[in-house]
């Protein structure tokens, strides 16, 4: 088995309109599918949900509000998972809920 990371990136979805019922909806989606990777033994670590908000140091030193304001996608959080090979992995990222709001899984092995 080989450790895989996760990372869910999000268009700019805005959540400042959404209901709280949504929110538990949205949440509860989030955890079912976490919750069948981990009842798998696949999930290593449970990651976190990232801010929209921070900073990047550049060489040089030089700060800039971030995080990655150039782009359109933002970080939304990830997790690591074990999984045989990268296509393991890929059906595993299948039913992330990032997917329903137009966003995107990036799968990437993690150096051992």
């Amino acid at each position: 088995m080989k450790d895989f990371i996760f990372v869910f990136r999000q268009s700019s979805y805005d959540q400042s309109n959404t209901s709280d019922q949504e929110k538990e909806a949205l949440n509860k989606k989030w955890n079912d599918w976490i919750g069948g990777i981990a009842a798998q033994g696949k999930l290593k670590t449970h990651g976190a949900r990232l801010e929209p908000v921070g900073k990047v140091l550049k060489p040089g030193g030089v700060v800039t509000d971030g995080p990655f304001v150039e782009i359109r996608e933002r970080l939304g959080g990830f997790i690591i998972i074990a999984a045989d090979d990268l296509e393991e992995a890929t059906t595993l990222a299948h039913g992330c809920p990032a997917l329903d709001a137009d966003g995107s899984v990036e799968i990437r092995p993690v150096f051992a």
